[in-house]
C-alpha cells in the first residue's frame, strides 16, 4: 500500500470528509475488479460495489488500524457478493416462503410439517427475523438493518421465536401420543 494511501486511510479514520472522499475515489476500481471475480451476476457486482463503498463511508471510523483496511473492504465486498446471490436466489418474504428449500436435518416429513406450520404462524416481527437469520442466514447487523431496528431487538425477536417454535412442536408431539 502506498505512502500516500495510507495517509489517506489514517485521515479518513479521523473524519476528514475531504481524504474520505478522495479514498472512495481511489478504492473504487480495486473494488469493483474484486467484485468482478466474486459476484455471480453482472447486476449484482455494481450492487456489491456500492454497497461496499457505502460501508466504507459510514464505518471507516470504526477501523482499528491501517493494515487491516484492504482485508477489511475486500471482506465487506465479499460479503455482500455472498449475500446479493442469496437474495437472487430465493423468494422475497412478502412474496412467501418456499418452504421446500428450508435447510434442516430432519428426515420426518411430519416434523418438518409442524416446523412449517410454526413458522406460518409466528407473529410476522418473529416470522421475519427468524427467517432472515435462520433461514436465509443473514448476520444480527444485517438484520437489523433491513428490519430497521437494532440488533438486541433481533436477538430478542429471534429468541422468542425460537421458543414459540420450541413450543409449537412439543406441544404437537406431545398431542400425538
Amino acid at each position: 500500500m502506498s505512502k500516500n494511501k495510507q495517509q489517506l486511510i489514517e485521515l479518513a479514520c479521523k473524519g476528514d470528509k475531504q481524504a474520505l472522499e478522495n479514498l472512495l475515489v481511489i478504492c473504487q476500481p480495486d473494488i469493483k475488479r474484486f467484485a468482478r471475480r466474486t459476484c455471480s451476476s453482472s447486476e449484482d457486482i455494481d450492487d456489491a460495489v456500492q454497497i461496499a463503498l457505502w460501508q466504507l463511508y459510514r464505518k471507516i471510523s470504526m477501523l482499528k488500524t491501517v493494515a487491516t483496511f484492504s482485508s477489511w473492504l475486500f471482506r465487506i465486498v465479499e460479503r455482500e457478493c455472498y449475500r446479493l446471490f442469496r437474495i437472487r436466489n430465493s423468494e422475497n418474504i412478502d412474496s412467501g416462503f418456499d418452504f421446500d428449500s428450508l435447510k434442516t436435518a430432519y428426515t420426518d416429513i411430519d416434523l418438518k410439517i409442524d416446523l412449517i406450520n410454526a413458522i406460518l404462524v409466528l407473529p410476522i416481527i418473529y416470522r421475519e427475523v427468524l427467517i432472515l437469520r435462520d433461514i436465509r442466514e443473514y448476520s444480527s447487523p444485517e438484520v437489523a438493518d433491513q428490519l430497521g431496528i437494532n440488533v438486541e431487538a433481533v436477538k430478542s425477536r429471534l429468541h422468542r421465536a425460537r421458543m414459540l417454535i420450541k413450543e409449537k412442536i412439543n406441544s404437537r408431539k406431545l398431542s400425538r401420543c
